[in-house]
């Protein structure tokens, strides 16, 4: 299975450090450190992708420290017995959670390990926009050439990447940077690195993902969110493979194989002045289209089942089949939300399904609503409008027009479901903007 690198911070001999190494020992990637100042130093050095800090260590300076060096990795404050104050003190400190832990050290090490560890990505189906995809993703998996997925939230995306990444052979893990929402001068530091005194706030060099990465591979999610200067230092890494540290000047050697996702339209962008036209011929030299669900026919019921499985043994819970209804009407659905909707929804099921089987009406989203309520009340959500009686001309741009509202205006996977390329489904809505008919983004 694949591993997240978590640190451990907390005191020798306490249960929750003795717990950890239990982890470690079973095979769970953790490191170790005795307190904050230990982990900072792990992280500049290590990087990491989660840390668990015992809540009864100075959990605030801790966070400080994390804001003062520009580190964004989520922290999870974890107690034994711990009082509500200093729960809650962590919380507001910035720590993502509080993780009451049992006192039984066997079982917070298995709580632990059940955080570290992670089944390895799975793309289920066999619609063949998708396995287009995947043989494509095949192909390129041995080459160092950077590779741009692109496709809506929740399609797989990361999963693609993933299985690249697997196929591969590059035998490190894969470390993944979060783009969106992050500010610049923090990107830069978490992908680069700095040198000591490069900002206020640097008080050791730190050593950033591009070059913790070395020969395997990073992924950039929603590269589209990067600031115009780190695209600039982006671009220049990928031409020269190299790069140096914020506020160093010794060149530090790129290996490491890139992989971007976007959600966005990047020739858009482009065309907006958002992103830069030579960064989006190099990132897309190779060029991965993820399918959205909705457009893959009987592979959201086969996602369905797969999940419903998995979800049951997961929790524990007697697993159950689908009845027929339930998987037309999970066909039918459009899932904006794709395969993480599907996921969710399926989880639900799998805990409120009281019969022998999953029904349609077990079939809840996120909001409380019942997928076979909102058939009656939102029928566009699970089928296209009847075009009878409509010339092939209007049939054409009504189909293109609505496959591109589905995908948000993303024509990449507009073009993909409608089996043109890019540059036809650009010519045609210029094409519609000309004849005075509105379209949205115009490109």
């Amino acid at each position: 299975m694949a591993s997240i690198r978590m640190l451990l911070v907390g005191a020798p001999g306490t249960e929750f450090r003795r717990a950890a190494e239990l982890a470690r020992e079973a095979g769970a990637d953790v490191a170790m450190a005795d307190g904050p100042g230990d982990a900072l130093g792990m992280l500049r050095a290590s990087g990491g992708d989660l840390v668990m800090i015992d809540v009864e260590t100075d959990v605030p300076l801790f966070m400080a420290s994390l804001r003062a060096e520009r580190f964004t990795i989520p922290v999870l404050a974890c107690g034994i017995g711990a009082s509500a104050e200093r729960a809650v003190a962590a919380i507001r400190a910035g720590a993502r959670d509080y993780v009451p832990l049992p006192p039984q050290r066997d079982l917070i090490a298995a709580a632990i390990a059940s955080v570290v560890q992670r089944k390895p990505p799975e793309l289920i189906g066999d619609n063949p926009a998708l396995a287009r995809a995947l043989a494509l993703a095949s192909a390129v998996a041995p080459s160092g050439a950077p590779v741009l997925v692109t496709g809506e939230r929740g399609s797989g995306k990361e999963t693609m990447a993933r299985t690249i990444h697997e196929a591969s052979g590059r035998g490190t893990a894969m470390l993944v940077v979060e783009c969106a929402g992050v500010a610049a001068d923090v990107i830069e530091s978490e992908l680069f690195g700095h040198e000591e005194g490069a900002f206020v706030g640097a008080v050791a060099r730190r050593i950033g993902r591009f070059e913790k990465a070395g020969t395997g591979t990073i992924l950039l999610r929603e590269v589209s969110a990067l600031a115009p200067a780190t695209q600039a230092r982006l671009l220049s890494t990928l031409q020269e493979q190299r790069f140096t540290r914020v506020g160093g000047r010794e060149p530090v050697p790129f290996h490491a194989r890139l992989i971007a996702t976007t959600t966005l339209d990047l020739e858009a962008a482009v065309s907006a002045g958002a992103f830069r036209a030579d960064l989006l011929v190099r990132l897309g030299l190779v060029r991965v289209d993820v399918p959205p669900l909705r457009a893959r026919g009987d592979d959201a019921a086969r996602l369905a089942r797969h999940f419903a499985q998995r979800l049951a043994e997961a929790d524990g819970t007697r697993e159950r089949a689908f009845s027929d209804d339930a998987l037309a009407l999970v066909t039918r659905y459009g899932w904006p939300g794709n395969i993480r909707e599907l996921e969710d929804c399926i989880h639900r099921a799998v805990l409120l399904a009281r019969g022998t089987r999953i029904e349609a009406s077990d079939l809840v989203r996120s909001d409380g609503s019942r997928l076979i309520d909102l058939e009656t009340s939102e029928p566009h959500r699970f089928q296209v409008q009847g075009l009878v009686g409509h010339t092939v001309e209007e049939v054409e741009r009504e189909l293109i027009l609505q496959t591109l509202e589905r995908c948000h205006g993303n024509r990449t996977s507009a073009s993909s479901i409608l089996g043109i390329s890019v540059r036809t489904m650009r010519n045609k809505l210029r094409t519609f903007i000309e004849a005075g008919i509105p379209v949205s983004p115009a490109p």
